[in-house]
């Protein structure tokens, strides 16, 4: 078991992971570069960016929640790995991920990137429904954090780091075709999707799979996974990336499109995860289909892709802390139970506030 736990970077998902964290009995300590008020846990300044502050920053600690952009956790998940210190994060970028796994070979403790939702809950999600066969066809995941009430064509809204989701939409994405490993790019295979009676469209974005690919390599016959948009969506950013050329630039892209279209606090979450494979002879479809919306914590009314991604890495603390887990080396989000998972403190408000339906 342990306890004390940094959480870098306290922003809205980083500030929500550490109060559910002080919740459930962990001793937190919060660092950021700007001051964080009225906080129910120890907060401290720390430049990030100096890779020795940070390094004192995490001594006396037993693991490290990194939710800071991509970019840094690969300091800080060297730092933990130092300290022999548990490491969580939340990154999509599959560099950071394969520097990670990297560590985990020496490593005392749990690394565990891509805790967050996708990739990391979806996968929890996909793996659970791939076990209830005894040979899986597929396993479609699909996730998407959008405006209740979108506007203009894009029908979209930052509510998500615009570097992350500009590096989904331009990084090239794994999948598993009829038995073969394969890269293919962003923003193709485009498809239908319905949640609750709401149209979506669904495309290929990539670091949503995590590790899944190499998970059930020669196991699977085709494995994806694809972001959700409302419909139109997928059209307009492949005239801006590669008509218009913005690929070229990643951080001017980033800056215009969060002008256009800044957060907003009445979002949804849709999770739409489908296996399809053989059981007793007969083959099956196992389904998982959500829709999570904002709701209030500790008196406080929370985004739903900041609720989301916080209680899934909380969760995942939970039961690395409890044994739950393995207790060093890489952990893959695909082995996490999800039965398990939704027991914990945190967990519980993933199977509290789904809903199928509107």
């Amino acid at each position: 078991m342990f306890t004390k736990v940094a959480v870098l970077g306290l922003g809205k998902v980083g500030r929500l992971a550490a109060e559910l964290l002080s919740d459930a009995g962990f001793d937190v300590a919060g660092f950021d570069v700007r001051p964080v008020p009225d906080a129910p846990f120890a907060v401290h300044s720390i430049d990030l960016g100096d890779a020795a502050a940070t390094s004192a920053a995490l001594a006396g600690r037993d693991a490290v929640l990194s939710c800071l952009p991509y970019a840094f956790n690969k300091q800080v998940a060297t730092a933990a790995h130092a300290l022999d210190l548990h490491y969580f994060d939340l990154t999509e970028d599959i560099g950071t991920t394969k520097h990670i796994r990297a560590l985990a070979a020496s490593a005392k403790g749990i690394m565990a990137p891509q805790c967050g939702l996708a990739p990391g809950f979806v996968a929890i999600v996909g793996a659970h429904l791939a076990r209830q066969f005894e040979r899986v066809r597929s396993i479609r995941l699909r996730v998407g954090a959008l405006p209740q009430h979108p506007t203009g064509l894009l029908g979209y809204a930052f509510n998500w780091s615009p570097e992350g989701v500009v590096n989904e939409y331009l990084n090239d994405c794994e999948v598993i075709e009829e038995g073969v490993l394969k890269t293919v790019s962003a923003l193709e295979w485009l498809e239908t999707v319905y949640v609750g009676g709401v149209r979506l469209e669904a495309f290929t974005t990539s670091g949503g799979l995590g590790t899944m690919c190499e998970t059930f390599a020669n196991r699977v016959e085709n494995l994806d996974y694809k972001s959700l948009r409302y419909p139109g969506h997928a059209s307009l950013m492949n005239f801006f990336f590669h008509e218009l050329l913005m690929r070229e630039d990643r951080a001017a892209a980033g800056k215009i499109l969060t002008h256009a279209k800044p957060p907003v606090d009445e979002d949804v979450v849709f999770v739409h995860a489908a296996a399809e494979g053989w059981a007793d002879g007969r083959l099956g479809r196992r389904e998982f289909v959500r829709a999570y919306y904002p709701i209030e914590i500790k008196g406080k009314a929370r985004t739903a892709i900041a609720w989301t991604t916080a209680a899934s890495v909380a969760a995942v603390i939970e039961m690395a802390s409890s044994g739950a887990l393995p207790g060093n080396g890489f952990l893959r989000q695909e082995t996490i139970p999800l039965d398990r998972f939704l027991e914990t403190r945190t967990g519980r408000l993933y199977a509290e506030h789904g809903r199928s339906s509107r």
